[in-house]
C-alpha cells in the first residue's frame, strides 16, 4: 500500500499488531469481545458516577474512569494472551521530548486547520437556534480544565477507543483507504461509532451522536502516527474549545 503524502515534521508509524488482517480470525468472536469489553467498561465508568455522586464520595474516587479505560484492555490482553505492547498502547515518557513534540505538531496542525469553520460554525448555531451571542468569558482556572481533559479524559479514552478497539478490530479488516498518509480501513468506523454511542451509556445526551466527526480526526490520527498522543491532544483541544465557547455565550 501507498504510504501517500507525508504530514510536516511527523514521522509515518511501524507496523504492528492490527495493521494488517489476522489470516483466519472469525469476526463474530471478536465482535462479541470487543462489544463486551466496551459495554461492561462503560458500565463501570457510570457505576463509579453514580456511586461518587450518590454516596457524597470524594472526587478523588472518579480518578478510577481513566484508569478502567487504560486497564481494561490490558487486562483483557492479558486474558486472551495477547502481548498489549503489540497494539502500541503505550505513550512516550515525559522525558521524550521528540515524541510529544511531533504529537504537539500533529495536533497543532488539524486544530489549525478547523478551528476557523469551527468557529463560525458555533456561532451560527447558537445564533440561529438560542439567539445566544458571545457575553461572557472564558471559564475559571482554564489551567486545570486544560490538564484534566488531556491525562482524564482524552488519553484514557483515546487508549480505549483508538489504541485498542480500533487496532484490534484492524486485525477483521484491511485498512483499505489511503488519506493524507494514514491507512484506515472499517475499524476505525466500527470503533467510531462505539465511541459516539458509548457517551450515551454513561449519560444520556442527544449531541453524542455529533462526536462521531471529530472521532474520525483522532482515528486518521492514530493511524497516521501509531500512537494516541496527538489524537489525545487534539480531542482535548475540542474539548476545551466547547467548555470555553459555551463559557463565552453564555451556555454553562
Amino acid at each position: 500500500m501507498s504510504a501517500g503524502p507525508q504530514v510536516p515534521g511527523v514521522a509515518g508509524p511501524a507496523l504492528g499488531t492490527g495493521d494488517r488482517p489476522t489470516p483466519g480470525l472469525r469476526a463474530g468472536p471478536v465482535l462479541a469481545e470487543v462489544i463486551a469489553l466496551w459495554l461492561s467498561t462503560l458500565l463501570a465508568v457510570r457505576g463509579l458516577i453514580a456511586l461518587q455522586a450518590g454516596a457524597g464520595l470524594p472526587v478523588l474516587v472518579l480518578a478510577g474512569i481513566p484508569l478502567l479505560f487504560i486497564y481494561a484492555p490490558v487486562l483483557l490482553c492479558r486474558l486472551r494472551g495477547a502481548d498489549s505492547w503489540g497494539y502500541r498502547l503505550s505513550i512516550p515518557a515525559f522525558s521524550d521530548r521528540e515524541g510529544w513534540m511531533g504529537a504537539l505538531r500533529l495536533a497543532g496542525i488539524v486544530s489549525a486547520a478547523i478551528t476557523v469553520p469551527w468557529l463560525v460554525g458555533y456561532h451560527l448555531y447558537q445564533r440561529l437556534l438560542f439567539g445566544l451571542g458571545p457575553t461572557g468569558g472564558p471559564p475559571p482556572e482554564l489551567l486545570n480544565l486544560v490538564v484534566h481533559q488531556i491525562f482524564f479524559v482524552a488519553i484514557p479514552e483515546e487508549f480505549f477507543y483508538r489504541g485498542y478497539l480500533q487496532t484490534r478490530l484492524n486485525e477483521l479488516w484491511p485498512r483499505r483507504w489511503t488519506i493524507l498518509g494514514a491507512q484506515l480501513g472499517a475499524g476505525a468506523i466500527v470503533a467510531d461509532l462505539l465511541f459516539a454511542f458509548g457517551h450515551s451509556v454513561v449519560q444520556v445526551q442527544w449531541w453524542h451522536f455529533a462526536t462521531f466527526f471529530p472521532g474520525l480526526l483522532f482515528a486518521w490520527m492514530r493511524e497516521r502516527t501509531g500512537g494516541v498522543v496527538a489524537g489525545a491532544l487534539f480531542h482535548a483541544f475540542c474539548n476545551v474549545s466547547v467548555v470555553v465557547l459555551d463559557s463565552v455565550y453564555g451556555v454553562r
